[in-house]
Order: structure tokens, then C-alpha cells, then sequence
């Protein structure tokens, strides 16, 4: 999978940032500026981000600051779908990540993000409206800018989701 990339995108943020988000997987536009979430789905996120007063800006308050990591590290060729192996390949630089920022708040979006922290198959509608762990940081579960892009109806359940998440972390993770 790494012949067909331009570069990595390993993530964008703070370093101690209270909040990590985690993607999917790096489309075209992420792997040519290697950042992810760019395009109308980061748009998206920015501005959701935007509306609780946060920013994946590195200035700013610690309690505004939001780390963005994906589960893959490269893009898949042709923009497929994460194979199992590829998450499996890319699993510790993620592990590492979490472990680095130390975020108070986890926020998987998209099913492939979902799959790979929580280890689960289940549908995202199932996951979400209650708060998970991974390795004992909270983490919610929510749908990905770019299915919200497609699934208008959904912003509202993704607005709950962000909101619980902020409510997590306002409580200081507990």
C-alpha cells in the first residue's frame, strides 16, 4: 500500500492536545498535503470543531486543542476501503500516537476507526450515544464528516455525539 502513496500523513495537532480524533484512512487531498481531513469532509470537521469552541490549530488554550490521526497511515490504492491487514500494519503507530498525546477524549469517526480502537463490527448506529474505552481513555463513537456530507439527516445524531464527548471531557475524562 505505501508504493501508491505520495507521503504519510501521521496526524496534525497538538502534542498534548485533550482531544484526539481518529479517522480512517488518508483520501487523495490528504495524501498530497499530507494533513488529514482536508477537502469538504475537513471542512466539515472545522467547522463542527469550530462549534465547541476547538481547533486543530497547535496554539490556543490546552482545553481547545485537538490532535487528528488516522487509522492508516497511507492511502489506499484507488481510495478502497482499509483491508484488515493494513489496519493491523498501522495499528501501532496509532497505539503510539494515543499514548504520546494522552487526549482526555477519544473520537472515532467512521466505521474502519470504529472497528480498529474498539474491535468491533458492529454498526456505528450501535456504537454511538454512549461513551466507550480504549485502553482506558474515554472514547464516543460518531459518523465520518464525509458520510455527513452524503447523510445530511445524520448531523444532528453526529452533533449529539460531539456533544457528549465534550461533556466527557469537560468532566476530565471520567
Amino acid at each position: 500500500m505505501s508504493q501508491s502513496r505520495t507521503q504519510t500523513v501521521f496526524g496534525v495537532g497538538h502534542p498534548q492536545a485533550r482531544w484526539m480524533i481518529v479517522g480512517e484512512a488518508p483520501g487523495e487531498q490528504e495524501d498530497l498535503r499530507g494533513e488529514p481531513f482536508v477537502g469538504p469532509a475537513g471542512q466539515l470537521l472545522d467547522a463542527m470543531l469550530r462549534a465547541l469552541a476547538l481547533s486543530r490549530a497547535a496554539e490556543g488554550e490546552p482545553a481547545q486543542r485537538v490532535y487528528i490521526a488516522n487509522t492508516l497511515k497511507c492511502r489506499p490504492p484507488r481510495n478502497r476501503n482499509p483491508a484488515p491487514e493494513e489496519l493491523q500494519r498501522c495499528e501501532p503507530f496509532l497505539v503510539r500516537q494515543i499514548e504520546l498525546v494522552q487526549p482526555r477524549i477519544i473520537l472515532a469517526m467512521g466505521r474502519f476507526a470504529v472497528q480498529a480502537l474498539l474491535r468491533s463490527s458492529e454498526p456505528i448506529g450501535k456504537l454511538r450515544g454512549r461513551v466507550h474505552r480504549y485502553q482506558g481513555v474515554p472514547l464516543v463513537v460518531t459518523y465520518h464528516p464525509a458520510y455527513l456530507l452524503r447523510n445530511l439527516p445524520d448531523k444532528a445524531r453526529a452533533w449529539d455525539d460531539l456533544c457528549l464527548a465534550a461533556e466527557v471531557a469537560e468532566r476530565g475524562g471520567s
